[in-house]
């Protein structure tokens, strides 16, 4: 599923913000706010559905928490105490993984910053810890970063050990340097490698796969800082090898993709390595909406293991070029033996992130972050 701030994701037809905002989802949500004394469910499902239709995903969050706050207390510390008591049972302590929890959930965060951030710094972090055992904190502590960076790494800092894993998550999470969808934060981006050194031995996939996320923002700022960290974490040996390896190549991702040397070599990737690669494209010209059929024949003289990508530099009529990655075959080459590799790639004349024009495109060949091979191709 596409996923998107504007709730334009679309799945089976529907979308998002209307697979998650509904008369459903807003029942249960007043369901859970009518154990408040003087809070009226019936008025907030009125409010509340009465100006969902013209809000985007976000904007919908936002609106849920203008309906909910209509009927809080003013003071925040009382706030805070009805927000807490109308929380819904914790998310499942026993899963690993895959346990988001509810958008609808998102109202104690966006209240906590829109009342705590100046004046109940202490109180509103309170909040965000028993929240995001309902449902991921991580937008919203960021302001906090922001505005009290010390105070609220304070804070990080004993998360890291909390008994809950989804707060522990939330320090990986939160402290990104590229979060989807979320705002900036001004915290340089090596400070939270402290939180990582941590929690990169965390038994949960929840939180490993924040790690992992986590480090492959740092390889667009640090990445010779991303492979050091990598490496000492192996030599610990406080992470099973199996999770470490994934984190490892989860991590890399994106510097992989970049070709960088320390990245493929920490993966057993090597550059150095004479080989012969030849490349084949049928057919040519190939229509936009068709499969362009990719192949690729490559040998060396010792065996190797290879990763092997191809990118696609777009024509476009304005004259700039854009280029895009996409994943072939990681193999084990055998010495002297030719292995041909083959991929039927279908040109989506409108893709999410690029459109085709008509025009010459140019297929390279990537060996272990190595451009190997390169072809033309007329997309018509």
């Amino acid at each position: 599923m596409a996923r998107g701030p504007d709730g334009a994701g679309q799945a089976q037809g529907f979308s998002l913000k209307d697979e998650l905002f509904n008369a459903h989802t807003i029942g249960d949500l007043a369901a859970e706010y009518a154990v408040l004394p003087g809070f009226d469910p019936a008025r907030f499902e009125t409010d509340a559905l009465a100006g969902l239709s013209s809000r985007g995903l976000l904007e919908r969050l936002d609106w849920l928490a203008d309906c909910v706050e209509a009927q809080l207390p003013n003071r925040f510390a009382e706030m805070a105490d009805a927000l807490e008591a109308a929380m819904p049972r914790a998310l499942d302590p026993s899963k690993t993984d895959d346990d988001f929890g509810r958008f609808i959930h998102a109202v104690p965060g966006i209240l906590a910053v829109r009342h705590g951030l100046e004046n109940h710094r202490d109180r509103a972090l309170d909040l965000l810890e028993a929240a995001t055992q309902r449902f991921s904190m991580e937008f919203y502590i960021r302001p906090f970063l922001n505005r009290w960076p010390e105070e609220t790494l304070a804070r990080l800092d004993r998360w890291v050990e909390h008994d809950n894993y989804h707060v522990r998550r939330l320090v990986s999470e939160g402290t990104r340097p590229r979060l989807p969808w979320a705002a900036n934060i001004k915290l340089d981006p090596l400070v939270p490698l402290r939180f990582l050194d941590a929690l990169h031995e965390d038994p949960t996939r929840y939180v490993t796969r924040s790690v992992a996320n986590h480090m492959n923002d740092l390889t667009r700022h640090a990445p010779d800082r991303v492979v050091t960290h990598l490496r000492a974490w192996k030599a610990t040996g406080r992470q099973t090898p199996k999770e470490l390896d994934w984190m490892t190549r989860h991590a890399l991702r994106t510097a992989v993709k970049r070709g960088e040397a320390e990245a493929l070599a920490l993966l057993g990737y090597s550059q150095n390595q004479d080989m012969s690669v030849s490349l084949r494209l049928t057919p040519d010209p190939v229509s936009i909406g068709d499969a362009l059929q990719i192949e690729v024949t490559l040998m060396a003289d010792v065996a190797l293991p290879v990763m092997v990508d191809y990118r696609i530099r777009f024509h476009r009529p304005n004259g700039r070029s854009g280029e895009k990655v996409f994943k072939l075959k990681t193999a084990q080459l055998k010495q002297g033996m030719p292995m041909t590799l083959t991929k039927s790639h279908r040109l989506k004349g409108e893709a999410s992130t690029f459109k085709l024009h008509p025009g010459p495109h140019q297929i390279i060949i990537q060996i272990n972050g190595q451009d190997r091979a390169e072809a033309a191709v007329m997309f018509v």
